[in-house]
């Protein structure tokens, strides 16, 4: 099979780059070394671009999952730019074509079927017919004014946000090298790799809770790297969703960036997924999971009905839990209405209290079950 034609300023740039950071960055520190204030300057540049694109290239531009001031668009273009992660209407139109056609290796541009190097970075080193420019799935985004400035000015955005702006860092504090070789060099050799990362290890290695229809997989380390994107086995199951970490202590800072300005109206219309569509997703894959392994252990035929009859129970639940606490905040939305009387709205919140605990134990006893899969001991009563 022909190999592709490589994409020779993509080779030279991502060849070069890497390269040159891990020998002048050291060699630079050893003879004449860096300080706080550099450092610092690495590390907030790194946070801009990384936000720019966790933010804005992919869950604001890319997925629409909210929606955000002229102001921050603006700033998520530049730091777009910085990141040199291309500009957005490119970004976008190959990030949407990935999820289309998850894994698909002739159709999507950093398919993971193709081994970890191709959908780490090899996929940018030569030009792949799964990689061809086509904006056909990006209309919406050719209407934004700020996205085809940026698409129109993106080289001289890159050259100014790379180079123009380290070195204005460095002259200020009195070391322009410096300036270059940490705000400039190494953070963007680190925020390349660390949001490629997410192209490859997120589908190899992590967990699959939501949906195994594709290789995407939650890997919390990676969320650590990635400002939050490492969950990434939700992400692909709903991708609709402004978030990424759904619990409360999963590291997601660009959802708490996202939320935090809403408060203050830069951000608004934040779509999120509902607990009951997150909670079903788990539990049909539980219980594909557990059919499967009945399958693969010989588990009593009378164990594999009990486990299907807690399913459905489980699933009839879920689904009065979802009914009764819609009505209930709708209820509570229109306490000072006449179409609901005291006694009644006092009934559907009892009622919804007790389907609430009859869903906790429901849990609990479907969660023995996966666990003692294979005992042939009852459940308990």
């Amino acid at each position: 099979m022909e190999k592709a034609p490589i994409n020779w300023t993509n080779m030279i740039l991502f060849s070069l780059t890497p390269l040159a950071a891990v020998t002048l960055v050291p060699l630079y520190g050893f003879l004449y070394g860096y300080d706080l204030y550099e450092w610092l300057v690495c590390i907030l540049l790194m946070g801009f671009c990384g936000m720019s694109i966790t933010a804005g290239y992919h869950r604001l531009f890319s997925h629409k999952t909210y929606k955000a001031h002229p102001i921050l668009r603006l700033l998520f273009a530049l730091g777009g730019a910085c990141a040199l992660q291309n500009d957005v209407l490119h970004w976008a139109s190959d990030h949407r074509r990935h999820h289309r056609f998850v894994d698909n290796n002739e159709r999507d541009p950093y398919s993971a079927g193709r081994g970890f190097w191709f959908s780490h970075m090899g996929w940018l080193l030569r030009n792949y017919e799964s990689g061809r420019e086509d904006f056909s799935n990006v209309k919406d985004l050719q209407k934004d004014p700020i996205v085809l400035w940026q698409h129109r000015h993106y080289l001289s955005l890159v050259i100014l946000t790379n180079i123009g702006l380290p070195m204005l860092l460095g002259y200020l504090h009195g070391d322009i090298i410096a300036g270059l070789l940490l705000g400039g060099l190494l953070r963007l050799v680190l925020s390349l790799h660390a949001t490629w990362l997410i192209n490859s290890i997120a589908h190899i290695w992590g967990r699959q809770p939501y949906s195994d229809t594709s290789t995407a997989r939650d890997n919390s380390l990676l969320a650590f790297i990635t400002f939050g994107e490492g969950y990434h086995n939700y992400h692909h199951t709903f991708q609709w969703d402004y978030r990424n970490g759904i619990r409360w202590w999963q590291f997601d800072p660009t959802k708490w960036m996202i939320r935090l300005c809403s408060l203050v109206g830069l951000t608004r219309d934040l779509k999120r997924c509902t607990l009951a569509q997150i909670e079903k997703a788990r539990l049909e894959m539980q219980y594909r999971l557990a059919t499967e392994k009945c399958k693969l252990l010989n588990i009593p035929e009378n164990w594999q009905q009990r486990l299907e009859l807690e399913y459905e129970q489980f699933l009839h639940t879920l689904q009065l839990w979802t009914e009764h606490r819609q009505a209930w905040y709708e209820a509570r939305e229109k306490q000072f209405q006449e179409t609901l009387e005291q006694w009644d709205k006092l009934q559907l919140r009892d009622r919804y209290r007790e389907i609430q605990y009859t869903l906790k134990v429901q849990k609990r006893r479907w969660q023995l079950m996966l666990r003692n899969l294979g005992d042939s001991a009852p459940l308990p009563a």
